[in-house]
C-alpha cells in the first residue's frame, strides 16, 4: 500500500466494502485517526443496503494489526496531552459496535494479530486464520493489562488458558487458535486471492461462513494446547501470581517440565503489577457482561499511567530498547495485594 493513501482504506467490490488497515511498516498498529475512520465507514456501511458484509484486513504480509500505536500514546502522556482517555474510549466503543454490528463482518487475521488487533478480530462475526497468523496479548510484557475485551474473551477460553495467554503474553499459532476457538476457519495464505474472487462474487444467497469454509483445506499440526489442557488448568488456577510461580516450579512430569520452566522464565520477566492485576482483572471479566469488561478495562486505564507500570515498560522496551525494565515491584513476592484491589475500587 502507498504511503499516500489513508491509513485505512475503505473501498466496495461488489456487495462487500473492505476495510484495510493501512500502517504495514508499524504492522498496522491503531492510531486515534484509524479508529476514526473506522467507525465513520462502518456507520455509514450499516444503512447502505447494497452492502452485504465487511471485512477487515491489514496491508502488508506481516500482520493484521499489532496492537495500538502504544509509543505513540506514551509520548502523548509524557506531553501531557489530554487525548490518551479518547484513545481508548473510542477504541473500545469501536470494538463494541462490532461486536453487535448487523452485518457478518470477516476479520481476516494473517500474519500478527495483537492486542488491539484482537480486539477487532473477536469482535468479528467470522474469525479466519492462515498458518502464517499469531494471535496473542502480550500487554504484561510492556507493564500493561489485557484490554479490548480482553477481559471478556480471554476467560472464556477453555479452563485457564485465557488466563495463562493473558498473564504471560504467549502467541498462539493456528493450530491452537483453531482449538481454543479464537478463530471460526482457517485457510492456506496461498489462498487468499481465491477468498477474494470468491468475496467478490457473494451475493447473500449463501451463508458467507459456509462458503469461506469450503476453501478450508489446510492439514494443520496437531494443537499443543490439547496436551497442555490440564496441566495449564492446574497452574493458573492456583490463587496469585506467586502461588501460580510456585506450582509451576514443582512441575516433575517430564512431558510438562520443559513448558513449565519456559513459562515460570516468562512470568519471571513480566511485569509483577501488571500480571497481578490481569489475574483479578480475567477472573472478574468471566462474571460479568462484555459491556461491563469494558467499563472495567477503562476504568483501569484512567489509572495505569500514572499507577501502574506501562510507562516504564514502553521506555525499556521500544523507546530507549535497552530491555532492562525497572518494574514497581521489581518481583512477586514484593506485590501488594491491597495495590492490587486498589485499581478495582470504585468500579
Amino acid at each position: 500500500m502507498s504511503s499516500n493513501l489513508p491509513a485505512v482504506i475503505a473501498e466496495v467490490r461488489g456487495h462487500i466494502g473492505h476495510l484495510t488497515l493501512n500502517r504495514p511498516e508499524g504492522l498496522n498498529a491503531l492510531t486515534l485517526e484509524m479508529v476514526r475512520l473506522l467507525q465513520t465507514q462502518l456507520e455509514q456501511w450499516s444503512d447502505d443496503s447494497n452492502i452485504l458484509a465487511v471485512v477487515l484486513r491489514g496491508a502488508g504480509e506481516r500482520a493484521f494489526c499489532a496492537g495500538g500505536d502504544i509509543r505513540g500514546i506514551y509520548e502523548k502522556h509524557l506531553a501531557g496531552e489530554s487525548d490518551i482517555a479518547e484513545f481508548f474510549e473510542e477504541e473500545y466503543a469501536l470494538d463494541g459496535y462490532l461486536h453487535a454490528y448487523g452485518k457478518p463482518v470477516l476479520a481476516l487475521m494473517d500474519g500478527f494479530v495483537l492486542g488491539g488487533g484482537m480486539g477487532l478480530a473477536q469482535a468479528a462475526s467470522i474469525r479466519l486464520i492462515t498458518e502464517r497468523s499469531r494471535l496473542g496479548m502480550p500487554e504484561t510484557a510492556i507493564g500493561y493489562f489485557p484490554d479490548v475485551g480482553g477481559s471478556y474473551f480471554l476467560p472464556r477460553l477453555p479452563g485457564e488458558i485465557g488466563l495463562y495467554l493473558g498473564i504471560t503474553g504467549t502467541h498462539v499459532n493456528a493450530a491452537d487458535a483453531m482449538h481454543v476457538g479464537l478463530a471460526d476457519v482457517c485457510i492456506r495464505s496461498e489462498q487468499l486471492a481465491q477468498l477474494d474472487q470468491l468475496l467478490d462474487a457473494f451475493d447473500g444467497t449463501q451463508d458467507l461462513q459456509s462458503q469461506i469454509a469450503e476453501l478450508s483445506d489446510l492439514g494443520l499440526p496437531s494443537p499443543e494446547f490439547a496436551q497442555l489442557q490440564t496441566t495449564i488448568n492446574l497452574h493458573f488456577s492456583q490463587p496469585d501470581i506467586a502461588a501460580i510461580r510456585r506450582s509451576l516450579s514443582a512441575e516433575t512430569r517430564p512431558e510438562f517440565a520443559d513448558w513449565a520452566k519456559a513459562t515460570a522464565k516468562l512470568i519471571d520477566i513480566r511485569s509483577p503489577i501488571a500480571m497481578a492485576v490481569t489475574l483479578e482483572l480475567l477472573r472478574r471479566g468471566r462474571h460479568l457482561t462484555l459491556e461491563q469488561c469494558f467499563a472495567m478495562e477503562l476504568h483501569l486505564d484512567r489509572l495505569w499511567f500514572d499507577g501502574g507500570d506501562i510507562m516504564e515498560g514502553v521506555r525499556a522496551l521500544l523507546v530507549d530498547k535497552d530491555k532492562q525494565p525497572k518494574w514497581n515491584p521489581p518481583h512477586i513476592d514484593q506485590l501488594d495485594a491491597d495495590r492490587v484491589a486498589a485499581f478495582f475500587t470504585d468500579l
